[in-house]
């Protein structure tokens, strides 16, 4: 069964599209089965993994507002093993559509469940909110990956979102968890950039990854050209860390299942 990961924070450009398809296409290469849901309006994750849409196309608007099935919206990438729901500017829409419905907070959860078998990991990308899509996304989801930008006004809006996420956590979705804090944009160089990654690690210690996204030309440059940095330019600096992480994230996986399988053979 596949494990769901939304990739979220509600402040813009800390790296959440590119984290989103960068690590699903590593993911991918490392052998793994990935779904890549693109929940944001903007669409960027679908167009930088070169994905087109026509008009007649399912994307996750139709899941989500006219009940099409995830296996009908699902299109392969130039990626062997990533798979994407893509997105459209239609999605904006959707938070108002959703809003009467008894179920609004869920609706996204049952168009991923017929699916999630088929996949080791589904990924979520979120758009820059906390809006019904974004509550969709994590109340559908296992654990939330919270990209972070080295800057200095980065920890300001995390209070907000994990606000959100435990009275998701409390209302919606009990098994919630947070996957990680992953610092993106990362220059060594600069003092600021070491400050803020030691905060990160001084408030929520082993639940920072250990990987950084550093800032990168290539990273900026592949989604132009409808590749992941991996396949852009697989010795870039961008790919590498990329990389990482996609290991790092198994890694740790790995090592969460062995302590569930010591604590059931306990009990």
């Amino acid at each position: 069964m596949g494990k769901i990961i939304a990739i979220a924070n509600q402040k813009g450009g800390v790296g959440k599209t590119t984290t989103s398809f960068n690590l699903g296409a590593c993911l991918a290469l490392s052998g793994r089965k990935v779904l890549l849901i693109d929940a944001d309006p903007q669409a960027n994750a679908t167009s930088g993994l070169g994905v087109e849409l026509d008009d007649s196309d399912v994307s996750v608007y139709e899941c989500l507002i006219d009940s099409y099935p995830a296996a009908e919206a699902i299109k392969a990438t130039q990626v062997k093993g990533l798979d994407i729901i893509s997105s459209r500017i239609g999605l904006v829409g959707a938070e108002i559509e959703l809003m009467n419905r008894a179920d609004r907070e869920k609706v996204l959860a049952g168009v991923v469940a017929p699916v999630k078998d088929r996949y080791d990991y589904i990924l979520i990308d979120c758009s820059p909110s906390l809006g019904i899509i974004t509550v969709n996304a994590l109340t559908a989801a296992d654990s939330v990956l919270i990209p972070v930008q080295a800057e200095y006004f980065a920890l300001e809006g995390i209070v907000q979102l994990l606000n959100t996420i435990r009275i998701i956590k409390s209302r919606l979705r009990p098994q919630l968890e947070i996957e990680g804090f992953l610092l993106t944009m990362y220059d060594a160089r600069l003092r600021l950039a070491n400050q803020i990654f030691e905060e990160l690690k001084g408030h929520f210690g082993d639940m920072v990854f250990t990987t950084v996204i550093p800032r990168n030309i290539k990273l900026s440059e592949s989604p132009s050209h409808g590749l992941p940095v991996i396949l852009y330019d697989p010795d870039s600096r961008g790919a590498i860390a990329y990389t990482q992480l996609a290991r790092e994230l198994q890694t740790r996986e790995r090592k969460k299942n062995r302590n569930r399988q010591k604590t059931t053979d306990k009990a």
